[in-house]
């Protein structure tokens, strides 16, 4: 299994969607249940911590008096 730290958002949604499906579907023994909703709830907070990287990262175009982009801001409440 990939150490989730190394994964990208796109990886860890896509495990964590298997996952799912699979406790969904309800034939894992009760110990591979366990197993699989712990790294679940491990990919899920992955999830939220690339998500929240993301937004400190995303930037407000700001524009000049003529219409033309002349520099970015922070987003506000981030």
């Amino acid at each position: 299994m990939t150490e989730i730290e190394t994964m990208s958002f796109e990886e860890a949604m896509k495990e964590l969607e298997a996952t799912v499906g699979k406790l969904e579907h309800g034939d894992a023994t009760l110990e591979d249940s366990i197993k699989l909703y712990e790294r679940g709830a491990k990919l899920r907070a992955h999830c939220e911590k690339r998500l929240r990287e993301a937004e400190e990262r995303v930037e407000k175009i700001t524009l000049a008096a003529n219409g033309q982009p002349d520099g970015t801001v922070p987003v506000e409440g981030l």
